[in-house]
């Protein structure tokens, strides 16, 4: 049996996962997964944190038994840091729509310009529901299934208070996991859709060359969410590395 963990992204749900998961499960009826909420999204309590390695704490509170972890976005990037401080816990990362750095700076171009990310924090201030709309069809773009993406997003409400939502985008705007990412020694597959916007396709190639064990696959008509965009194909993929098919 093998049990996956997943992490979601920023201003999203553990039910994004939902037609991924049903897409393993026509694969593997043996599958175990668990989906875990980031700390003070859903009915989890609003964590008293102040760093990203402390939601990476809270969230690794949740897993009792080795794992694999599934993570995007945001959640990608936590589970760069868990990978290394929690190697007991985690057998192998997939990781979709992942950067070591959510913006540009420090050497460092593969990212949003810091004014987009605190654009996105002044709008969550001003108008949080337009604000986490225009987000959803920003990631979309480009992607061959954005239309009933950004439809199926929009039928799940944001689980977090707008304080979660902010202290999470004062994490992505200061982030920086590069120095941490040449020391993760768990085999790693890559999804990454060709088009995202939010975290370019050479981030992901960059971190297929840092991490020691990595594997890199682009979906070609997807953006931000490749899980979304084409399930099937992404369970394929999760399959192969797992060794189901």
């Amino acid at each position: 049996m093998t049990d996956l963990v997943f992490w979601h992204g920023w201003a999203m749900a553990p039910y994004v996962f939902t037609p991924l998961i049903d897409a393993l499960h026509r694969q593997n009826a043996a599958l175990t997964c668990q989906t875990v909420a980031l700390p003070g999204y859903v009915d989890t309590q609003k964590p008293n944190i102040s760093t990203m390695t402390d939601w990476v704490d809270a969230l690794m509170a949740e897993i009792g038994q080795p794992s694999v972890l599934v993570a995007w976005s945001m959640g990608a990037m936590l589970a760069l840091d868990a990978a290394v401080r929690y190697p007991d816990k985690i057998q192998k990362l997939v990781l979709f729509g992942a950067t070591p750095r959510f913006v540009n700076g420090n050497g460092w171009a593969y990212g949003l310009s810091p004014d987009t990310a605190s654009r996105f924090k002044e709008g969550v201030k001003a108008d949080r529901m337009k604000t986490l709309k225009r987000f959803t069809v920003l990631f979309n773009q480009k992607d061959i299934q954005a239309r009933e993406i950004t439809r199926f997003l929009g039928d799940i409400p944001c689980p977090a208070a707008d304080g979660v939502l902010l202290q999470g985008l004062d994490f992505l705007h200061t982030a920086d996991f590069r120095d941490v990412v040449p020391k993760i020694r768990q085999e790693t597959l890559l999804i990454h859709g060709a088009h995202d916007p939010l975290m370019p396709v050479e981030a992901a190639k960059w971190l297929s060359q840092m991490i020691p064990h990595a594997n890199l696959e682009i979906v070609p008509d997807a953006a931000h969410a490749p899980f979304l965009s084409n399930p099937a194909v992404c369970a394929q993929a999760i399959g192969r590395f797992l060794s189901w098919i």
